[in-house]
């Protein structure tokens, strides 16, 4: 299943490559930052930036371009697309570098018409851009990481929805891998964790012997938990089918379908030699039953019939149907103890979309809110700052706080929009060589949702949780000036 540990290890290498830039990218930010707030930031770090993003932009959309199409590609061309995907988005972040600093450049030039005190933490931001500057890097590009990484994960999670293939009906408990001598314990194990429960066995051959069912007119889905045909007693009859009361008779072949078909006869084709030559075919009679469960579609063959073939059958699978009970997950922990390590036990509970990488994706949101306390941080460098707002609130602590709050608040925002910049094409372009197949199985792609709701959160909430938290912990320092601690 998606974002397991080793899958959340892959994407972590991975990133290894943006989170380098993005360093290189906070370095340049403090290099370009002028100390002065009336000193413009030099053009050429603006210009030179906005070029490396440009690049950036056309690698990762020339990667995704190539991982667009639904089929299989090389192990090495999957790992150069991802690559070419990741510097990409690597250079786009190496590229913003310098705009945390224009940006403070602008709303310190601007703000003339911001409320007052919003006018004043714009101003104390660009007057110390050297530290600001960086530390709003920072913000971004943690915003970024987390943004991309939400369009990542949510989009590999619809795809492996799409491509989940359940292993029973839901509800299903199955005990499997084990050994015909061990059949005997291991049901009366199950039997005495849950007493008076009917269990269903589905057979196979002892040893590997050629045993195939065919209908005319009949296609098994290649979805279905049984394509080739399933082996076992009435009530495995009675858990394909979902249905009680559905007749048995161990001398017939039953053709287990959602289709509204018609059949007499179905055509076993075995070889209990386990010779070389063609398999030997033999005719049984059949009838249908209905399932409304499309991966159940099966040929279900009494373990009577295969038999009398010549076979010698030993057991799967043991089933609870849901039917009948459905095991709770403390009853599937008491069961693996009393099982041990012999068998294997698996609950069908459809697709579960694992929430692991919310973790990650909240980890750099704290960082970026660290990132907006480093810039939010400090006390006034002008002394006219702090005049105006004794002047301004009658010296009154309530003043410093929403000035502080305003200071972290902004700080955050500038982070976040910058960060939301980045991290959308990374995200929407990284997506295709991330959900490329690199196995033999038919690719299988879900067109790809933004989740612009969650990113709007992001952008919106952040700046006003930055803000809160300033306002909170603010405090006045000695002489009077103002200070934060978001």
């Amino acid at each position: 299943m998606i974002f397991d540990l080793s899958i959340l290890l892959r994407i972590g290498v991975a990133m290894a490559i943006p989170a380098v830039f993005a360093c290189a990218s906070v370095t340049i930010a403090a290099q370009s930052a002028p100390r002065n707030r009336h000193v413009r930031v030099r053009r050429r770090y603006v210009v030179g930036g906005l070029f490396l993003s440009f690049v950036g932009v056309w690698m990762m959309a020339f990667g995704a371009w190539s991982a667009r199409a639904d089929t299989r590609y090389g192990g090495a061309v999957l790992i150069g697309l991802s690559l070419l995907t990741l510097i990409g988005g690597g250079l786009l972040l190496l590229g913003f570098g310098p705009l945390a600093s224009w940006l403070l450049e602008i709303l310190g030039r601007y703000t003339k018409r911001l409320p007052l005190l919003v006018r004043l933490a714009a101003r104390d931001l660009a007057g110390r851009r050297p530290t600001t500057a960086p530390a709003i890097t920072v913000t971004m590009m943690a915003t970024s990481f987390g943004i991309a990484l939400t369009i990542v994960a949510v989009g590999m999670t619809a795809q492996d929805r799409a491509a989940y293939s359940p292993s029973a009906r839901p509800g299903t408990l199955l005990v499997r891998l084990f050994s015909a001598e061990q059949a005997g314990p291991v049901r009366t194990a199950i039997q005495r964790e849950l007493p008076g429960v009917p269990i269903a066995q589905s057979e196979s051959p002892r040893e590997y012997r050629h045993f195939a069912a065919n209908a005319e007119n009949v296609d098994l889905p290649e979805e279905s938990v049984y394509p080739n045909g399933v082996i076992g007693d009435e009530a495995l009859l009675r858990y394909l089918t979902g249905d009680q009361s559905t007749p048995y008779d161990e001398g017939k072949a039953v053709v287990v379908t959602t289709a509204d078909v018609k059949v007499d006869s179905v055509e076993i084709d075995y070889n209990v030699t386990g010779s070389d030559g063609p398999p030997t075919s033999k005719t049984t009679p059949a009838t249908v039953a209905r399932t409304l469960d499309p991966h159940m579609e099966t040929i279900f063959v009494p373990a009577k019939v295969v038999r009398d073939l010549g076979y010698q059958l030993k057991p799967d699978e043991l089933i609870i149907d849901p039917f009948l009970h459905r095991v709770s997950a403390g009853e599937q922990d008491r069961l693996d103890s009393r099982l041990g390590d012999v068998t294997e036990t698996y609950v069908e509970r459809g697709f579960q979309a694992s929430t692991t990488w919310l973790v990650v994706a909240a980890a750099t949101l704290l960082i970026a809110l660290c990132g907006a306390w480093a810039a939010g941080d400090g006390k006034d460098t002008s002394s006219r700052a702090g005049r105006v707002l004794r002047r301004a609130g009658d010296g009154s602590a309530a003043t410093f706080r929403w000035f502080a709050a305003s200071r972290a608040g902004l700080s955050m925002l500038c982070g976040t929009v910058l960060g939301a910049v980045a991290g959308c094409p990374i995200g929407m372009l990284l997506l295709w060589p991330f959900t490329a197949s690199g196995s033999w199985d038919d690719p299988v792609r879900v067109p790809f949702e933004t989740p612009w709701p969650a990113i709007a959160a992001v952008v919106v909430g952040l700046p006003v949780i930055a803000a809160a938290l300033g306002g909170l912990l603010a405090r006045e320092q000695a002489g009077g000036e103002p200070t934060a601690t978001p």
